[in-house]
């Protein structure tokens, strides 16, 4: 019976279906939005944490390896106290929109990208700034030539977070409601395929989400090796 489903999944993803591949365009946007917000706070932020020296500088970055593992379901939760009728941002009417679901899977991502921004300037050894300086190198420029040595670090932060996000469940049904042609995407639609028996159809949109998946991850990886080969 598994095998059936496999190769009627599989048939299905070939012949291919116009609600699929809607859902799958819904994902795509709402996850790739949600890690370019994330990438455009949370990888300045990382750096910034990284290269800057203050008092409860330690106190901060715990609250971000935290937040790399927060329970998705809880940002939700949070996410939808805000936007709720009664909330602060209720007047927005926000709740149950591609919005909501991008705003739940940024607080996702946002603390991965930071951490993995944070680890990657960290992992620079930290004489080469000094070096930098010592060969005639303002403050700003080191900093810069310090970025580019961590940019495969970098971009490994970019590929964590967009995995994070576009496998998220919880938040995104809980502030986007799976609602068909307005917030169902392919996580969501797999779970109400799983709990409705149709296994096919189950196996169909995964099959759709890896391939979304490892696309992306792909690109990422062969830019990560250009650049790998740049710095050869």
């Amino acid at each position: 019976m598994e095998m059936q489903a496999f190769w009627e999944a599989l048939q299905f993803v070939v012949t291919g279906n116009d609600e699929v591949w809607a859902i799958a365009w819904l994902t795509i946007q709402v996850s790739g939005i949600a890690t370019l917000i994330s990438v455009a706070i949370g990888l300045p932020f990382g750096i910034w944490l990284a290269l800057t020296d203050f008092p409860g500088k330690k106190l901060i970055y715990s609250f971000i390896n935290y937040g790399m593992g927060f329970p998705p379901v809880v940002a939700g939760l949070m996410i939808s106290l805000l936007l709720w009728r009664y909330g602060p941002l209720g007047n927005l009417s926000l709740m149950y929109t591609p919005t909501a679901m991008i705003l739940a899977q940024t607080m996702i991502a946002m603390p991965i990208i930071i951490g993995f921004s944070f680890t990657a300037i960290m992992s620079v050894n930290p004489l080469l700034r000094y070096q930098f300086l010592s060969l005639g190198a303002k403050k700003w420029q080191a900093d810069w030539l310090l970025i580019k040595e961590a940019r495969l670090g970098l971009l490994a932060a970019v590929i964590a977070g967009f995995g994070r996000v576009s496998a998220e469940v919880g938040a995104s049904m809980m502030v986007g409601g799976n609602i068909k042609g307005q917030t169902r995407v392919l996580t969501t639609a797999t779970v109400m395929e799983v709990g409705k028996g149709n296994y096919e159809m189950a196996l169909a949109i995964s099959a759709v989400l890896l391939m979304i998946a490892y696309s992306v991850v792909l690109l990422l990886t062969y830019l990560q090796h250009e650049r790998k080969r740049e710095i050869r």
